[in-house]
């Protein structure tokens, strides 16, 4: 079986400080990322996934880049909430439009100014 390469994964500021409160570390978000490219989780449309972590306690939402790059946005609690709205939806559908027209130079500033934060790097 071929290997799916992992480009690049990242997570916003917002979600690592949100993730290291829910105690969901780096190593579980990589394997997420993982679980998402071999299709085990919702594909909400528009380059907006949803998977589930922390033993199904939390949902996250995670765009893709072009299916390239992996960018953790969003992260809930199951029992504070059962999902997001269409309202929700459509602005993520846009900031993952946004994220695939962002260059090289723009994510390097983006992670230099800490607005995004690396997970891994397997190039």
């Amino acid at each position: 079986m071929p290997k799916k390469t992992l480009t690049r994964a990242f997570k916003t500021a917002w979600f690592s400080k949100t993730a290291r409160n829910a105690r969901i570390g780096d190593p579980a978000l990589i394997a997420a990322i993982r679980e998402v490219m071999q299709g085990l989780a919702d594909d909400l449309g528009g380059g907006v996934f949803k998977k589930r972590l922390n033993k199904n306690m939390h949902r996250s939402i995670v765009l893709a880049k072009g299916g390239r790059h992996w960018i953790f946005t969003y992260l809930f609690a199951k029992k504070d909430r059962a999902n997001i709205d269409e309202d929700e939806l459509a602005d993520f559908r846009k900031l993952a439009q946004a994220f695939g027209r962002m260059t090289d130079t723009e994510l390097r500033a983006a992670l230099n100014q800490g607005d995004l934060l690396e997970l891994c790097d397997e190039e």
